[in-house]
């Protein structure tokens, strides 16, 4: 016959809930972790007691976001590389190994959105979207995912969209790219959880982003958003700290191959 929890059991484990949620002693690395979203749950991460590397493909806001994770008390550091050169995400594994001596925790951030007429579609152009939304996000989690199996623990965390479940008219890259992203989550999440890896994903609708703008800058089509929206508004950045922190801590270590939807119930409607 199964045992059972007790009462008292259960009651102080839930005691120490809280707890659960803390990234005190975790190293993360945010790829992406620059602007947007991606600069956002870095500092989510960093609030909630993590070390932090961010990294991009140029210098612009490196400095920056790694100066506001130390104001939170912790270990900021940058590093420039671009994530589509299996070599440069090789020195950025190396860095992070060297400064740190482990990484806990991968959110892969990085993204682009082209958007045209299938028949007009530059074929360098679709390329350069699937080489940045799905290849980058692969090399990141072939050689992070490396340094978790030594450790035999980690948190990876992917960064895909409601487009990965839907498509649209002039997007034959963006949507079929974040549905990569989602079936690659699952896939390593069942490859790698039985390792100690768990490997989940965040998809957002419409945030207010610089990749968002232009289309949240025209009136019309921003009406069109909101009425997709059952919450009546769109995403801002503070919505994907909590999300983030759960997902990279032990309060999700049960929840591997997970697509989360922050997206104020575009989805369900």
């Amino acid at each position: 016959m199964t045992e059972l929890p007790d009462l008292a059991s259960v009651a102080a484990k839930a005691e120490a809930t809280p707890q659960l949620f803390s990234l005190e002693g975790k190293v993360a690395l945010v790829v992406g972790g620059t602007r947007g979203l991606g600069q956002a749950m870095a500092l989510g991460l960093a609030a909630a007691g993590a070390d932090v590397c961010v990294c991009s493909r140029g210098p612009r806001g490196l400095k920056e976001t790694s100066e506001a994770i130390r104001s939170f008390g912790r270990k900021g550091t940058h590093f420039a590389a671009d994530v589509t050169d299996e070599l440069q995400v090789e020195a950025l594994v190396a860095h992070m190994v060297e400064t740190y001596g482990r990484i806990d925790i991968l959110v892969n951030s990085q993204g682009v959105v082209a958007l045209q007429p299938t028949e007009e579609f530059d074929t360098e152009a679709w390329q350069h979207v699937i080489d940045v939304n799905v290849k980058s996000l692969f090399l990141c989690c072939k050689h992070v995912g490396r340094v978790m199996l030594k450790q035999g623990k980690g948190k990876i965390i992917n960064i895909s969209s409601v487009r990965g479940f839907q498509g649209r008219v002039g997007d034959p890259t963006y949507a079929p790219s974040r549905g990569a992203v989602n079936q690659l989550t699952r896939s390593l999440a069942i490859e790698w959880g039985p390792k100690g890896i768990n490997v989940n994903a965040i998809a957002p609708a419409f945030t207010r982003t610089a990749m968002a703008a232009p289309t949240l800058d025209d009136p019309v089509k921003k009406a069109w958003v909101l009425s997709r929206i059952p919450m009546g508004r769109t995403g801002e950045l503070e919505d994907f700290f909590g999300p983030v922190v759960f997902l990279a801590s032990d309060a999700s270590s049960f929840v591997n191959g997970h697509v989360l939807m922050v997206d104020g119930g575009w989805l369900a409607a």
